[in-house]
């Protein structure tokens, strides 16, 4: 029969990519997997050049003007000194012939004798000093070990992930590049391989229930689950209180701040009379006390008497926010003193949402239907009032905030992405004026992440840092086997909107995304792989070498949950400790027994 539509804010379903259902795990120990090998060259990326064979020239870098091959019409051919054999150029490096090979010169690694060295007569030919400095060069580049990205739009200056370069401060040295925003504070345990520490076995229920939310304090790891939130001890599992709520969750903030958290939920539970309450409560929740601290809903705008309905909420500085299709409304955090509420006005403006952390920056609708535009304002967080505002470009229905302090953000332009991933564009922002930086295009068949295009504040696998976006690849062919899916890590400069050249490879038949910055550091989180499981490094923001700092247990079922898990809620990963999570549970299948869980603990403590 015919099922009603599902409430505002719900997921009707599980998302698409899931991995399936998890098997119980069976008991005893795992053997610590292997590491994985290196991947091929990352897709659609800037390769170094290959070293050319010896006695050839360094063929220019991509994109800059090559010599005329040799032969070429208007250019005079250089002729091979008397008795010397015609050498036909490598593949692929179109360049004039060489001489024959000679020995050494004294004091120039590689370079040919010839007339005036040891062994020779008169003086340089300008052939053979053309020669001389192109071996020279070789050597040199060879020499240091160092190459660098040179594909159009990158920047020349950074070394790729393959240099060696130093350790940008990763054991203490000082001969490496430096990540801007400094060390990190993750290290690595002795034994980076991980066991279960504890699991949240999903709840039994009839219908899709929304349970998003999970975060973690110093001692605290708290997880939303059906009308409730529970908070259990953060190293064992123990469950240390349950605050239960009148309705079902709408909506969290991923944000804390001072051990709180903000959250949407109804106000009731459905009846018959009322089968989907609308979203109106906004609360705050101290996270380590397991205490609401205070709810408020507001009417107003077009509402009339009745309560604002809110599709999400964020925390920025120390302001709650909520929005919606009705407007946006706000709260000081400490206390829940209503900074303001929608308010009508002639333009037909709204706040979409919010996206939070450092600051506060609203996605706001103005027009009418068949003349909108999204204009992205950095508030103040106390007055609402704007600091700078951006207006997006034609063809932006919505707008998803990436990060606020760097202000970035995401956008679908003129539904050109086509992929569902709500992303054809990033803009780079300067919060204080409004101006645009950089407009980064993000070719939806070579980069990977997403943003919920109605959701202000919901993109996944994107993490801002060091004056950089750093992007996922999307999923492709490598190299070795018959059937080797990798992909990888990229960055771009928020500046200039180009590439940086740095690079993090996935590995065989694994794919990695990022997951949040330590400091000027990157962890990122590598997906199961054969006969491997999961894994949580920590990439320099120097020197983009990695480091491994949790491996998850190589076993089937803990895998299969492992994978479905990773694909739902943001992880979190602390001090050893990786925690994956659901942001809903549905009724179990009654067709195959399945083992489910709502969260899901790692630890190697």
């Amino acid at each position: 029969m015919t099922q009603p539509p599902p409430p505002p804010s719900q997921p009707p379903g599980p998302p698409p990519g899931g991995f399936g259902a998890p098997q119980d795990p069976p008991p005893g120990g795992f053997g610590a997997p292997a590491p994985p090998p290196q991947g091929d060259p990352a897709y659609g990326y800037p390769q170094a050049p290959a070293t050319p064979p010896p006695g050839q020239p360094v063929p220019p870098p991509y994109g800059q003007p090559a010599p005329p091959p040799y032969g070429y019409p208007g250019q005079p051919p250089v002729q091979p000194p008397p008795g010397a054999p015609n050498q036909p150029p490598a593949y692929g490096y179109p360049t004039a012939p060489m001489h024959q090979a000679m020995p050494p010169q004294p004091g120039v690694p590689g370079a040919p004798a010839g007339p005036g060295a040891p062994g020779g007569r008169g003086k340089l030919s300008a052939q053979m000093k053309i020669v001389i400095a192109a071996a020279v060069a070789v050597a040199l580049i060879v020499g240091s070990g160092v190459w660098y990205a040179s594909t159009k739009g990158d920047d020349p200056a950074t070394p790729t992930a393959n240099s060696d370069s130093g350790t940008g401060g990763s054991d203490g040295k000082d001969d490496g590049p430096k990540a801007p925003d400094g060390a990190g504070t993750e290290k690595a345990p002795a034994d980076p391989q991980a066991k279960v520490a504890f699991q949240i076995p999903a709840p039994v229920v009839t219908d899709t229930v929304t349970t998003a939310g999970s975060w973690l304090t110093d001692k605290t790891y708290v997880k939303s689950g059906v009308n409730e939130v529970v908070g259990y001890d953060a190293l064992k599992g123990t469950k240390l209180w349950s605050l239960p709520l009148p309705g079902e969750i709408c909506s969290a903030s991923r944000h804390v701040k001072d051990n709180k958290t903000a959250l949407v939920f109804q106000p009731s539970k459905p009846t018959p009379q009322l089968k989907y309450p609308a979203c109106s409560e906004v609360g705050v929740i101290d996270l380590d006390a397991g205490k609401m601290l205070w709810t408020k809903s507001v009417t107003g705008a077009s509402r009339g008497d009745r309560k604002v309905a809110w599709d999400e909420v964020t925390i920025g500085a120390n302001t709650v926010a909520a929005g919606g299709t009705h407007g946006g409304a706000a709260w000081d955090l400490a206390g829940g003193k209503e900074l303001w509420r929608p308010q009508e006005n002639a333009e037909g403006c709204y706040d979409m949402g919010y996206g939070g952390g450092a600051g506060l920056v609203a996605a706001r609708k103005c027009g009418d239907t068949d003349n909108q535009y999204v204009t992205i304002q950095n508030l103040d967080p106390v007055t609402g009032a704007p600091l700078s505002s951006y207006k997006m470009p034609t063809g932006v229905e919505y707008a998803s905030i990436v990060s606020t302090r760097p202000l970035v953000v995401a956008a679908d332009v003129g539904d050109t992405a086509g992929d569902g991933s709500g992303i054809s564009d990033f803009f780079s922002l300067d919060e204080k004026t409004g101006k645009l930086k950089a407009k980064i295009t993000a070719d939806a068949e070579r980069y990977a992440g997403k943003c919920r295009s109605t959701d202000v504040e919901n993109c996944e696998k994107l993490v801002v840092g060091n004056g950089r976006l750093y992007v996922p690849t999307e999923a492709h062919e490598g190299s070795g086997e018959d059937y080797n899916r990798v992909n990888e890590i990229v960055a771009f400069d928020l500046a200039t909107g180009k590439l940086t050249g740095q690079k993090l490879d996935s590995g065989t038949n694994t794919q990695v995304f990022p997951v949040r910055m330590d400091g000027g550091n990157l962890i990122a989180y590598k997906t199961p792989g054969y006969e491997r499981g999961g894994q949580i490094v920590s990439v320099d923001g120097g020197t983009f070498e990695e480091t491994v700092l949790l491996k998850t247990p190589v076993d089937r079922a803990i895998s299969n949950a492992e994978r479905s898990l990773a694909e739902r809620e943001d992880m979190l990963y602390r001090d050893g400790r990786l925690y994956l999570a659901d942001y809903f549970v549905s009724k179990p299948s009654t067709v195959v027994k399945e083992t489910r869980y709502l969260a899901l603990v790692f630890t190697t403590r």
